[in-house]
């Protein structure tokens, strides 16, 4: 029989389990905390206890491990990861605004030099070496990558074929190239995702090498794959190069294991994690690709992904009182760490902070309030302010009273968390949960604690935000239960077959369908509203929150067993999938172009045209899909011809091709 390994590293479980793929079923599973800034230890921990309950299975019986992860998610919808620079080439000045891009640099260096190619794949203009040398000299200690971006590089990539080489012999650093990663004309779209791309090397890279260090502790020798965010699978060394495109894996894996898990093919499933909400339609037993790419933390990017909508609202979520006479509440984005979390880790000092707070009336809320650090030395290109905080927590945890010595350095500190560098912590809906008995395995008494302190903050309205811990409690639940029938509406609304005359996320929180929802049974004018489908709750903490949600939308719901493990289950049951896309245009009547991976070529016949470029497409998905893990790929072409009615003719401008090569990934054979 083979035995499948899977590990899904959250932001704040790590999951394992192992699947005997014969018999179809999930025989261990097991959950370590994942751990920061070492990841090795919570991979370690959860790989180890799922292999202690099979002593019998020697390291040769492992056939195949896969990984998910939601980290690279998680960063980007709390706008973290480490600094990169961005290189457009032949862009226009106001290209930088277009597609969200000069927020997405936040600050981070922009590099802008002549050069690019038009539409039919031409140089304009010679591609400026020497300004690019210069920028590069004046690159800020402390980036870690660089992403390269030239017009229209999908017709022609060799400037930043060009570029790449001289960045990666003058800096030594990663390099990722948009072409690479979209064959999209959206030249500022192409940039983000390659900037986006950049910024996440690094922590991806970490997370291999943890896994793939401890698995050769344990003398496990089977290929490492990773979940892909449209659910397929690749090698770790090509994520490595390309991590961007294990955004939304972790949920990508959530479907495949809740299809998996439950035999449903009609269903909303939605995976609450500790940053995230991730909701995705199941049809026919499969989820859909999103033809506009991942969109994820506002960005829009030219990842392929499944279609899902993924929201920062999780059982870490941050909570925010509202402004207003009615107090009312709000949770997430940002992550916090659980108060009961942070005391099950640091009692004496979590303990010592709430007991102090509790002795005061009211308790400023930085008395309470714990910095984590998420280094273990001081991270190098750090401003004064910020080097200053990181030194002093260098020495561990503090409460903020005690790190921030002055009003300045608190937005040093939020740039710190904003870089992924530090973690608060804070009430949370997993703290709710605790002092409600519905959670366990961390801290009870800190929950009940830092819910108390909650419960007596005034709102403008000067009454006490709730009577005690436990009311205090039952309104984070209601509030979570309340975000996440938003997050399902706003789903079932996108994908509804009807025509709505409003977006979906208007819909949702229409007054009409708020009223519906409650389903009253008296008036003159009597309005019911309910999901069409179940709902299938994965993770952790689903059975704590999602009895409610069904009872809200009006819905069976599904919790299945291994729900909290559906990510690591989804992990190993999918396959190797590499598409490579391709155009051949037509920029005058009997000229056709074929834009290959080693430039452009011109024919005069069509066919001759799709030939090579299907030939040359066939080989790059062939190679990639060798590369991933796949001995005798399979591959399929698609073709999409796009053209004008020319004086009474139809008249062939573009036709697109799309090669994908398939197969299940190699596994060891003992």
């Amino acid at each position: 029989m083979a035995i499948f390994l899977g590990v899904d590293t959250g932001g704040t479980f790590t999951d394992a389990v192992l699947l005997d793929e014969g018999a179809q079923r999930v025989i261990a599973s097991a959950k370590a905390l994942t751990s920061r800034p070492d990841l090795a230890q919570g991979i370690g921990g959860a790989i180890d206890a799922v292999l202690a309950q099979v002593p019998a299975l020697p390291p040769s019986g492992i056939a195949m491990v896969a990984l998910s992860t939601t980290l690279a998610t998680n960063a980007l919808v709390e706008g973290q990861g480490a600094p990169a620079a961005l290189v457009m080439i032949g862009f226009a000045p106001g290209d930088r605004d277009r597609a969200g891009l000069g927020e997405a640099l936040a600050g981070d260096p922009l590099i802008e030099i002549a050069g690019g190619h038009n539409h039919a794949g031409s140089e304009e203009r010679p591609l400026d070496h020497a300004a690019l040398d210069a920028a590069l000299t004046a690159l800020p200690p402390g980036t870690s990558a660089v992403a390269v971006a030239s017009r229209f590089a999908t017709r022609n990539p060799a400037h930043e074929i060009a570029a790449r080489s001289l960045i990666r012999a003058r800096t030594g650093l990663p390099v990722t190239c948009s072409h690479e990663l979209s064959a999209g004309l959206n030249g500022p779209k192409r940039a983000l995702t390659a900037l986006l791309n950049a910024r996440l090397i690094a922590m991806i890279d970490r997370l291999v090498r943890a896994c793939e260090t401890h698995l050769s502790a344990r003398g496990i020798a089977a290929p490492l794959m990773v979940v892909r965010g449209d659910g397929a699978l690749v090698s770790a060394a090509l994520v490595r190069e390309r991590p961007i495109e294990t955004i939304l894996s972790g949920p990508a894996a959530s479907i495949a294991g809740a299809a998996w898990l439950t035999g449903a093919t009609e269903a909303l499933v939605s995976d609450i994690g500790g940053t995230t909400t991730d909701v995705c339609l199941l049809r026919d037993g499969r989820p859909a690709i999103d033809p506009e790419g991942a969109r994820v933390g506002g960005w829009r990017t030219m990842v392929e992904a499944v279609a899902m909508r993924t929201t920062g609202l999780g059982g870490d979520s941050e909570l925010h009182v509202l402004a207003g006479l009615d107090a009312g509440l709000r949770l997430g984005p940002r992550r916090v760490m659980p108060l009961s979390l942070a005391a099950h880790l640091h009692p004496a000092l979590v303990h010592r902070a709430l007991d102090t707070a509790l002795g005061r009336e009211p308790a400023p809320d930085e008395s309470w309030r714990i910095a984590l650090p998420l280094f273990t030395a001081l991270p190098p290109g750090l401003p004064p302010r910020e080097a200053a905080l990181a030194e002093r927590l260098l020495a561990g945890p503090q409460r903020l009273t005690d790190l921030i010595h002055a009003r300045v350095e608190a937005p040093a500190l939020t740039r710190l968390v904003q870089r992924g560098l530090v973690l608060l912590s804070g009430p949370t809906p997993t703290d709710a949960a605790h002092v409600l008995d519905r959670q366990t395995g961390f801290d009870r008494d800190a929950a009940h604690k830092a819910l108390t302190l909650l419960a007596r903050q005034r709102g403008d309205n000067g009454e006490r935000l709730a009577p005690d811990a436990e009311a205090m409690a039952y309104r984070i639940v209601d509030q979570l239960t309340r975000q996440t029938v938003d997050c399902l509406l706003e789903t079932a609304f996108a994908e509804d077959d009807t025509p709505w005359a409003e977006p979906p996320e208007t819909l949702a929180r229409h007054s009409l369908t708020r009223t519906a929802l409650h389903r009253r049974a008296a008036g003159l004018v009597r309005i019911e509203a309910r999901l069409g489908v179940p709902v299938i709750g994965l993770g952790a903490s689903a059975g704590c929150w999602y009895g409610a949600v069904g009872e809200r939308l009006g819905c069976p719901v599904l919790v299945p067993d291994h729900a909290g493990v559906a990510n690591a289950v989804g992990a190993v049951v999918g396959q190797v999938s590499m598409p490579v896309e391709g155009q051949v245009t037509s920029p005058a009547p009997g000229e056709f172009i074929a834009h290959l991976g080693s430039g452009p070529q011109r024919f005069g016949d069509p066919q001759a045209a799709v030939r090579a470029l299907e030939d040359d497409l066939g080989q790059q998905a062939r190679a990639r899909a060798v590369a991933a893990g796949v001995e005798d790929p399979h591959l399929i072409t698609t073709r999409e011809d796009a053209g004008a009615e020319v004086e009474g003719q139809r008249v062939v401008i573009e036709i697109r091709l799309r090669v994908t090569a398939s197969g299940r990934p190699r596994i060891a054979t003992g």
